[in-house]
């Protein structure tokens, strides 16, 4: 299935052409998808089946040989007019211009780092601090995952993982509704999956466990328009 965003505006450079490769049911390439709809980066989204009767097509391992998604393909037609800051060493260039990233922490980096993203970034000094927390909430988040997905999946402590789900509840902005309270950051992103589906699983445990500001911060990302159109009717959990 393809689909295709309106172009971003005309200050942006049109010689960059962007392909997200996906399964809408992952929830590492639904945090990568909901921050290309969030900075509002124009980009053509493939979707490929990982399970599917057929296997996966035979471009897709060619341009992620692990056979994971999500993939950020960048096409760069010139390269004097880069909309993008390719930084990341790990990324997999298929020449001069073109590159690949299939990892969704580094796919939000490089969204972030795009010059007509609109999600917030820090831009100077004054803002360190912002940035520290950032990083810190994505940090905590990252921790979360392996004890979530033993808790849920494995049969693991559950007491460890709202301990853990109580960290990341007091690092939720104090006057709301996003982690940097008015500014709707890649840390927002990066938790929705994964906390929508504790939510799923586990809402009355939000009460019970102290965590009174993830409830909150998911019925309002829920119903903003790059969040609420990456929810699936099916999905997975983490794995």
């Amino acid at each position: 299935m393809k689909n295709s965003k309106k172009s971003i505006p005309s200050s942006s450079s049109s010689s960059s052409e962007i392909l997200f490769v996906t399964n809408k049911m992952c929830p590492f390439a639904q945090k990568a998808w909901i921050a290309l709809e969030a900075a509002n980066i124009s980009y053509k989204l493939e979707q490929v089946s990982l399970y599917g009767p057929g296997g996966k097509p035979d471009w897709f391992w060619k341009l992620n040989p692990k056979g994971q998604v999500p993939i950020l393909q960048v096409i760069n037609n010139n390269n004097d007019d880069n909309n993008y800051n390719n930084n990341n060493n790990n990324n997999n260039n298929n020449d001069n211009n073109d590159y690949i990233i299939a990892d969704s922490d580094q796919i939000l980096d490089e969204i972030v780092s795009s010059k007509t993203s609109k999600l917030f970034v820090v831009h100077s000094d004054d803002e360190a601090a912002a940035a520290v927390k950032i990083n810190t909430f994505r940090s905590t988040l990252n921790e979360f995952l392996p004890i979530g997905k033993e808790a849920v999946l494995g049969g693991g402590d559950r007491k460890r993982m709202w301990k853990k789900l109580k960290e990341i509840d007091n690092l939720l902005g104090e006057e709301g509704p996003y982690v940097l309270d008015d500014k709707l950051t890649i840390a927002d992103c990066a938790a929705f999956p994964f906390l929508w589906r504790i939510n799923e699983e586990f809402s009355t445990g939000w009460k019970d466990n102290d965590c009174e500001k993830i409830p909150i911060w998911l019925d309002y990302c829920s119903k903003q328009p790059p969040f609420a159109n990456s929810i699936q009717s099916s999905w997975w959990w983490w794995w």
